[in-house]
């Protein structure tokens, strides 16, 4: 549909943030004015405690209403990314951000000026207790911070930088079209990006080959030109790790969040050493579907003939609402108010930003984006989306601005905790033998498509930058050839094709390098968390967990939530739990 055909019960409520885009524009003016006083407090936060302290409010205090300012003006766009206005609005705010980098560049140099034993008593005053683990986080990065001037420099190219990464956006989002396409009737239909996924799940093999043969035909017809905008990507992560003096790209990634490269590897030798549960996945599909060989688009398409699971809109939200019931009756009221006061926008329009996220807006409330098209899958986006907001809302409701942004090794938790909740709720309730093992598919599918899926995009991203840290050049045929060999490793016994060793050109999470890492250690950890909710009957570990926000190391968050990624045993009980989950599901379709 049309956005103006859908109904304002389906999209954002944008009051939350501003009333009006008048009052945008406003907040946008008085920002803009405080950028020159924020630039001027340079030179001037070292001398006490209680100096930095007021440099520090006035920073934190700009960059909240920056924040709203961006995503105001963000989230406007990924309703329509055609529209000029909200690229107009997009630009302007990333701008803002830009100018505020660069005001800001000399915070992180200027506090390491302070020596170390002088800044550490610094942070035992009580006027900087808001302060202390920002600070500490600031002093751990004291090898890795260049002078002023040069940290400046860095801070300018941050627009430059972005350039891929919109570029692709655009290209994506805007500029590229799908040939129509054969759907379920047997007519021309319509193929998108929403549209792709329920064309993948058909029963009709015909169906689904021909929309993997479109789709992924016309990404391979731009291969060049996405070569070229991911090289870029990775060649500015190689410049940045190196300037800031880390071992590699992936370590500079990780260092943000305080996560040591041996949890991104003991996350690759867990999945290479769970990869025969996978080839016993693809044979077991194989029997299932009847066919000599199974292709990348056989799948998608649930094992389970039969079981309807199309939803509307109305029975995912309740699904939702009954699987989250053992985290209490807070969160569930929560829910039910982003149900009631258009905290989501729902269905796919042209020029939306495709895929699904949630948004945390400090002050306001968070903002989930679906491209909902009435799928199993779509209640459980519902409920991983759902999952990132509550955290969002706990976080910024339990610790101030400056604290309350979570990291995203946490993130992904939340998210998967209320799709593996969804999941034991779905298989406690359901009684009929075909659609239990329609909801055992679709589990089993949540650990080939999150955990090892994700393991193989992450060990993509690392090949691909160790190529430019060698300096092997990035193009379409060393990229698609990495790629290939990988498949191969993964889905060994499936066919891989031409057109799969381009997928990676349409991903857009490799933008931001080594993110979709934490998609396999948060379904790892999610499983461990919302298992021992349910045989506990106590969420009250979970819930502090939700509500810590950024105010330590992720890795030290998850602890309070019983999970501790520095050991192997998370991920290696997830992949014990997919085998026991395939041998269920073996069972129960006597093969």
């Amino acid at each position: 549909m049309n956005r103006n055909e859908i109904s304002s019960e389906y999209k954002w409520d944008f009051s939350a943030i501003y009333p009006t885009k008048s009052d945008w524009e406003s907040a946008y003016a008085a920002t803009q004015a405080k950028i020159p006083e924020i630039a001027a407090l340079s030179g001037k936060m070292t001398d006490s405690a209680e100096a930095l302290k007021a440099a520090l409010d006035k920073i934190y205090e700009t960059a909240e209403e920056l924040d709203r300012i961006y995503s105001y003006a963000h989230l406007h766009k990924d309703t329509d990314n055609s529209n000029p206005e909200y690229q107009d609005m997009d630009a302007r705010a990333m701008s803002l951000y830009v100018n505020f980098s660069m005001a800001t560049s000399f915070v992180d140099p200027e506090i390491l000026t302070i020596p170390e034993d002088k800044l550490k008593s610094y942070m035992d005053s009580p006027a900087l207790a808001g302060y202390r683990h920002i600070l500490d986080n600031t002093n751990r990065a004291r090898p890795h911070t260049l002078d002023a001037k040069t940290e400046q420099m860095l801070a300018m190219l941050g627009e430059v930088a972005q350039t891929p990464s919109n570029a692709f956006d655009m290209l994506e989002a805007v500029d590229i079209s799908f040939p129509d396409t054969t759907g379920e009737d047997g007519k021309p239909t319509k193929l998108t990006h929403g549209s792709y996924r329920a064309l993948l799940e058909s029963q009709n093999r015909d169906v689904r080959r021909e929309a993997y043969e479109k789709y992924s035909g016309t990404f391979k017809s731009y291969i060049n030109t996405t070569s070229a905008l991911y090289a870029g990507s990775v060649k500015q992560d190689t410049f940045f790790s190196r300037v800031k003096n880390f071992a590699s790209s992936c370590e500079a990634a990780l260092f943000g969040t305080n996560v040591p490269t041996s949890v991104y590897d003991a996350l690759i030798e867990a999945i290479h050493d769970g990869l025969p549960t996978m080839r016993k996945y693809i044979d077991v599909r194989k029997q299932l579907l009847g066919l000599d060989e199974v292709h990348m688009y056989d799948l998608y398409t649930p094992m389970v003939k039969g079981a309807d699971m199309k939803m509307t809109y109305e029975d995912a939200k309740k699904l939702v609402l009954g699987a989250c019931a053992p985290l209490g009756d807070e969160y569930v009221s929560l829910l039910d108010r982003a149900y009631r006061e258009r905290w989501i926008d729902v269905y796919e329009n042209p020029g939306k930003t495709t895929g699904a996220f949630s948004a945390g807006v400090y002050g306001a409330h968070p903002y989930v984006l679906l491209n909902f098209s009435g799928t199993l899958d779509d209640a459980f986006t519902l409920a991983h989306e759902l999952g990132h907001s509550m955290h969002s809302y706990f976080s910024s409701r339990e610790n101030d601005y400056a604290n309350h942004d979570y990291r995203i090794l946490c993130a992904e938790v939340a998210s998967t905790v209320n799709e593996v909740l969804l999941s034991k709720y779905l298989l406690k309730t359901e009684t009929d033998k075909d659609r239990r093992a329609a909801i055992l598919n679709h589990l089993l599918e949540g650990f080939r498509t999150t955990v090892y899926r994700q393991t193989l995009f992450a060990e993509f991203e690392r090949r691909a930058h160790e190529m430019d840290e060698r300096g092997e050049p990035l193009t379409a045929q060393s990229l698609s050839r990495a790629y290939r060999e990988l498949n191969e490793l993964y889905y060994e016994g499936a066919v891989v094709d031409e057109l799969q060793d381009i997928e990676w050109s349409r991903v857009p999470h490799f933008y931001s390098a080594f993110y979709v890492y934490q998609y396999a250690t948060g379904f790892s950890s999610a499983v461990k968390i919302a298992t021992d909710i349910i045989e506990s009957g106590d969420a009250s570990n979970y819930l502090k967990f939700l509500s810590t926000g950024g105010s330590d190391y992720s890795i030290e968050e998850l602890k309070i939530a019983g999970v501790d990624l520095t050991k192997p045993d998370t991920v290696r009980s997830a992949l014990k739990v997919f085998d026991e989950t395939l041998e269920e599901f073996r069972a129960l379709m006597n093969v």
